[in-house]
């Protein structure tokens, strides 16, 4: 078994203060840089270990949504340069182990855990007896090393997943890239809708989302769009957006997230316009990046009002990313 350097906790969301519990397991498996894709592996492997499904929705039996659903979860831990993300069935039997058992069990048994990092205010073991105090007692005499890594603040406020969602929900996009250290993206297939964006000029791209992710207010965003990196591997195939340097690959576009109250809505959906662009992207896959919140979702008279509505949308939109590039 190769030996293992783990960082231990929920991560939805890898914001920066999950990315500083996730750094030393980096720099003892000769990782220090965050933003390496790949680095020369060491004598253990750089490994984040969290629980499928979060303990809050085992315990409380409601369906809980993800800031990052697995895929996406494992795609910001690879892009820091974790080479392992290992998946806890959070049930019962792993609800009942002792903080004690939990170590010997999951992560010297199953792992061969060498060093070990979590954030201060992370528990776990039955009852959530055991924490940072609990684990320096129980790694001492095991020859593990432990980080306890100090909660991390940004304007005066803990970063937190739960201040996230919060940010989201009033549509307060632009304070997220501080909690984050990216902005909060929208990822998933583009699949056939009613067409009727079609009809009235502004052609739209349905986004299917994964399952449990995490949607932010409803209404209008400006926002930027880009290709999955899966879209490079199939050649001609694929229909690819036109480069646009001055977005640095991302594509100027206005997307509404809501229920189509103006012509009897069916459930949340998530369309994008792309700005000055016409093409093909059914089955394509698609990160869209919010940028700014423009308006709540509202219900207009007839089409040509909705018509109007998303014009000026469309110019708010374009108005706003233009200023980014020149910021």
């Amino acid at each position: 078994m190769t030996p293992t350097r783990v960082a231990l906790g929920n991560f939805d969301g890898v914001h920066l203060g999950h990315q500083r519990v996730i750094q030393p397991a980096l720099q003892a498996a000769g990782r220090t840089d965050l933003a390496a894709l790949s680095c020369p592996s060491g004598p253990s492997i750089s490994t984040v270990v969290t629980f499928a499904p979060h303990p809050r929705e085992f315990f409380s039996g409601q369906r809980r949504s993800l800031l990052t659903p697995t895929p996406e979860k494992a795609q910001q831990l690879q892009a820091l340069g974790i080479e392992q993300l290992v998946l806890l069935p959070f049930d019962a039997a792993l609800a009942k182990l002792s903080p004690a058992e939990f170590v010997d069990r999951i992560l010297l048994a199953g792992l061969d855990c060498r060093s070990l990092s979590i954030g201060a205010d992370f528990h776990f073991g039955a009852g959530r007896t055991g924490n940072a105090q609990a684990l320096e007692k129980l790694l001492a005499v095991r020859a593990v090393e432990l980080t306890v890594v100090p909660l991390l603040a940004a304007g005066g406020d803990r970063i937190s997943s739960s201040r996230i969602r919060a940010a989201l929900e009033a549509g307060q996009v632009e304070a997220i890239e501080p909690l984050l250290g990216r902005r909060y993206d929208l990822q998933g297939e583009v699949v056939q809708g009613r067409q009727l964006g079609r009809t009235i000029g502004f052609p739209t791209a349905n986004l299917q989302l994964p399952d449990r992710k995490f949607t932010p207010r409803l209404g209008v965003y400006a926002v930027e769009v880009s290709s999955l990196p899966d879209w490079e591997n199939k050649g001609e195939t694929a229909p690819k957006l036109e480069r646009s340097s001055a977005l640095l690959d991302r594509y100027p576009a206005v997307m509404n997230i809501g229920v189509r109250p103006t012509v009897s809505g069916e459930g949340v959906t998530v369309e994008v316009h792309l700005l000055d662009w016409q093409g093909d992207l059914y089955g394509q896959r698609l990160k869209v990046e919010l940028v700014k919140f423009l308006r709540p979702e509202q219900k207009f008279d007839g089409l040509d009002q909705l018509q109007a509505q998303i014009l000026a949308d469309a110019h708010q939109a374009r108005h706003c990313l233009r200023s980014l590039e020149v910021a």
